[in-house]
């Protein structure tokens, strides 16, 4: 998968889960109470989570990547 793709698929989840927030911040405060668990423990964990995959994704991959190169570095040194 592109780099392009990844960031077009962390785009939508994040637009696509913003618009429940909006509806729990703009609906009328005796309707909210129906859908507030979904906003709390759904929409806005995976608002946040896109929304750092696109700030700092790239920092995580690289990180995660020296983790994994370094076993494989120290098998080499060996006999």
């Amino acid at each position: 998968m592109t780099e392009a793709a990844k960031r077009s698929i962390f785009r939508w989840i994040h637009i696509v889960c913003g618009i429940p927030i909006l509806g729990y911040i703009y609906d009328s405060p005796s309707d909210t109470h129906n859908y507030a668990p979904s906003v709390r423990y759904v929409f806005l964990p995976v608002l946040l989570l896109s929304g750092l995959c696109m700030w700092k994704g790239h920092v995580v991959r690289r990180l995660i990547s020296k983790r994994s190169a370094k076993p494989d570095a120290a098998a080499k040194r060996l006999p």
